[in-house]
């Protein structure tokens, strides 16, 4: 599936078929069931007598409309559908789903966080042609917010360094994250990250990829990096436990949609490659 964010105005008529992200207080209405979830389209809630406190038209996926809406309150929801946070909806969205949920609650947030101009005071317009609010007084323009943020996967030989946080779920462990802070480049991030959380230095930083990460406005940078010096020292202020795991004795990994699941991945794959490569020697 492709999306494509929305630099036209919406349709004049609300198309049957249009999907709407509906949250309300933070959590995301799905159609949940056994074999799958999906995200309801109009005439699924269009019954639905609850309040509005905010829309947006995100753009089309596969020619889809796509809309986001923030509810103040709820009434008449149809009995087939359910609010979910969107962390516990990580496991049954698609990659497409969960990608469009993530525009969507972070467009939400933009809106409600900049309804004033941070400069003066007076109250945003929203602009016409690009997702973007505008002051009519002193002409400040604001976009959504996208705080960069780098994770690392880093590796010993064939053990990797895997830690996790009291946020995840029990049993996940996962690579080191942090935000990038004012004035660092993303490399000098990762060497600070990893002194703060792990206290050990790192070498041969390299660029990995890269994923939208809407918790809340994230824009994850993944690299690679190899353990160079220190003793494993775990910051129990920011982690539980953290320790070296052989590539083939992992613990539970975190979400297949997460980038961090993906580098894991290609550790595993890095090592069984190098195995073979031995015997065939």
């Amino acid at each position: 599936m492709s999306f494509i964010q929305a630099v036209q105005p919406p349709p004049n008529i609300n198309p049957e078929t249009a999907i709407w992200l509906v949250f309300y207080r933070g959590q995301l209405l799905v159609k949940k069931t056994a074999q799958h979830t999906d995200i309801p389209t109009w005439v699924e809630i269009q019954s639905s007598a609850a309040q509005v406190a905010r829309q947006h038209y995100l753009g089309t996926q596969d020619g889809q409309h796509c809309y986001v809406v923030e509810l103040s309150q709820i009434q008449n929801i149809p009995q087939t559908l359910q609010f979910y946070a969107l962390r516990d909806l990580l496991f049954d969205l698609s990659d497409e789903q969960f990608a469009l949920a993530g525009v969507a609650t972070q467009v939400l947030n933009w809106d409600k966080n900049h309804q004033y101009c941070g400069r003066c005071g007076t109250k945003m317009d929203i602009s016409q042609g690009e997702r973007a609010k505008r002051c009519p007084k002193c002409r400040l323009v604001n976009y959504p917010r996208i705080s960069p943020a780098m994770i690392v996967i880093i590796t010993r030989g064939e053990e990797v360094l895997l830690s996790r946080s009291p946020r995840f779920r029990p049993g996940v462990y996962s690579v080191q994250a942090g935000f990038v802070e004012a004035g660092e480049s993303v490399e000098q991030t990762v060497e600070r990250e990893v002194m703060e959380e792990v206290g050990l230095k790192v070498k041969n930083i390299r660029y990995f990829g890269s994923q939208q990460w809407p918790f809340p406005s994230s824009l994850m940078l993944a690299y690679t990096a190899e353990y160079e010096s220190g003793e494993l020292n775990v910051n129990h202020d920011e982690l539980e436990d953290g320790g070296w795991y052989h590539f083939s004795q992992l613990p539970k990994p975190p979400a297949q949609k997460s980038i961090a699941w993906r580098m894991l991945q290609w550790f595993i794959q890095q090592q069984q490659d190098a195995a073979r490569m031995n015997k065939r020697a």
